[in-house]
């Protein structure tokens, strides 16, 4: 099948499709690292087979942006916790500068020959019926790829993936919540080409169902199904959130209207002065907590980051704080919460509504609680046949609010241990410093990374 892309996007192709020579490095480089996996294997004695998957195994890989997965392949008899620490024994003794990671069961990510390469373990099944832990379909996902993708899709998919790269949609790790690898794939196996996709997707709304069968089989609750061909219980676009479902229509809708290469490679952000941030954040009421960064893998501390982030949230506007926007900053030391609210102070009074006077029992137990009440400046009264009490606010001041409550709230195993240490309330002034100025800028310029 002709392609016909544009001069614009066979440019992006030519920057982003591996060479001849990158190749050659690459499939050397990988058979080597499986050799020195087999040997390991043999010299242990252990009945593992070895399959490279992912984008390298299913050639949808970007020169600019590759890694190796090489999965161990264990019998069913094998106990979860043994895959996970041969794996690990393993993955020591050859890769530099390991880190281990849990999924169901733990693995390990490391470099090897400069290639960041993750040596994962999971179960040698022929359908996903047999599965026992979700990474168990990863295997069955390479060989459906291998067998139903044409040679010039793989063009499609590479120019598909940038895009997704260039408007920071790209991955479905907890940081980004985006799309997939697979995912790309199986979406361009279903509109056959990159710009069938991008059109098709103008139209998405949220509760799309999209499926490779004629039938979709189970729905999700999430804004974008698609029902993975391997196993009809699995939606294969679960990690994408609303936002980047949001962000990712709003962009295909842009590139049809007006294609340009920014979408691919957007400009780099540059940072405003402080003063210029000052002025943006004049009208703004900002209030930030900072702690330090727990020393943990990114798909531990984003889920609990995003949990904090609700429970503040949820903390202030429980005590009638509004709250437009919750954010966070990540620095290499320390996290920032920032909190955009309507107001820092809130009157000392407020009225409390009680039961219609109508409701008897309801009415008599909430005039005998708020009679008398430390809190009530007067006994409940009655308005428009409803009872009422005025009381003074618990927490007028949104800073005692945040101090004397963070403690208690639930954010993550990690960050409620650091959280419980210490952290400190930041005002607006304490917020505008140099190492926030492309925060602010990205926050608060509010342009497209493709329209930079």
């Amino acid at each position: 099948m002709v392609k016909n892309f544009s001069e614009m996007e066979k440019d992006i192709l030519q920057k982003i499709t591996p060479t001849s020579n990158e190749r050659k490095t690459l499939n050397s480089i990988v058979q080597e690292l499986t050799h020195l996996i087999q040997q390991k294997i043999r010299e242990k004695n252990f009945p593992i087979t070895t399959k490279l998957v992912g984008s390298i195994a299913k050639d949808t890989y970007l020169r600019t942006a590759l890694d190796i997965d090489l999965f161990l392949l264990f019998p069913l008899t094998y106990s979860k916790q043994d895959l996970g620490s041969i794996a690990i024994s393993i993955g020591e003794e050859i890769l530099k500068n390991t880190e281990k990671c849990y999924a169901e069961h733990p693995y390990i990510r490391g470099n090897y020959q400069g290639f960041k390469t993750e040596i994962v373990p999971s179960y040698r099944i022929e359908s996903s019926s047999q599965k026992l832990s979700a990474v168990d379909r990863t295997p069955l996902h390479t060989k459906y790829i291998q067998q139903e993708l044409s040679e010039s899709q793989k063009n499609d998919i590479r120019l598909f993936k940038q895009f997704l790269r260039g408007i920071g949609c790209y991955g479905a790790e907890a940081e980004v919540e985006g799309f997939s690898g697979y995912l790309c794939e199986i979406l361009i196996l279903k509109y056959n080409t990159f710009h069938n996709l991008v059109r098709s997707a103008q139209d998405w709304r949220v509760g799309t169902i999209l499926s490779l069968s004629s039938d979709p089989g189970s729905v999700f609750a999430t804004p974008l199904i698609f029902i993975d061909p391997v196993d009809a219980e699995r939606n294969v676009a679960s990690a994408l959130s609303p936002e980047k479902f949001s962000f990712f229509v709003h962009a295909c809708k842009a590139y049809v209207k007006k294609p340009g290469t920014t979408f691919f490679f957007p400009n780099p952000i540059q940072p405003w002065s402080l003063s210029q941030i000052k002025e943006k954040l004049r009208s703004k009421t900002i209030v930030g907590i900072q702690f330090s960064k727990p020393n943990i893998i990114s798909e531990n501390l984003f889920p609990q980051l995003r949990k904090a982030t609700r429970s503040i949230q949820e903390l202030c506007e429980q005590s009638n704080f509004t709250v437009y926007n919750t954010t966070f900053h990540l620095s290499p030391t320390n996290i920032t919460i920032i909190l955009d609210i309507k107001s820092e102070r809130l009157s000392k009074t407020t009225k409390h509504l009680g039961p219609p006077i109508t409701m008897k029992k309801n009415a008599e137990e909430f005039i005998q609680k708020w009679t008398s009440h430390p809190r009530a400046i007067a006994p409940p009264q009655v308005r428009n046949g409803r009872l009422f009490v005025t009381i003074v606010r618990k927490y007028s001041d949104i800073q005692p609010l945040l101090q004397e409550n963070l403690n208690a709230l639930s954010m993550g195993k990690h960050l409620d241990a650091i959280i419980k240490k210490k952290y400190f309330i930041l005002t607006k002034e304490e917020l505008v410093q140099k190492n926030l100025r492309l925060f602010w800028t990205e926050n608060l310029d509010k342009k497209m990374p493709w329209g930079r």
